[in-house]
């Protein structure tokens, strides 16, 4: 197997990478409160998730 005959310079391996950057999070509606949130967490705003209720919501004065 041929081998670099030179060291690749550190902008060259970094263009190369420089499409590996990750997407934006995926979003889903919340079926309780229609609340956008994000994919296979608790709903921040009603505090469901799957249908049942885990996270307790505080209300702030």
């Amino acid at each position: 197997m041929p081998n670099p005959k030179r060291k690749s310079s550190k902008m060259r391996a970094r263009n190369r990478r420089a499409h590996f950057k990750s997407a934006t999070p995926g979003l889903s509606v919340c079926p309780k409160c229609s609340h956008p949130k994000l994919q296979h967490r608790a709903c921040a705003n009603c505090g469901y998730y799957a249908g049942k209720y885990v996270i307790e919501k505080t209300e702030t004065v």
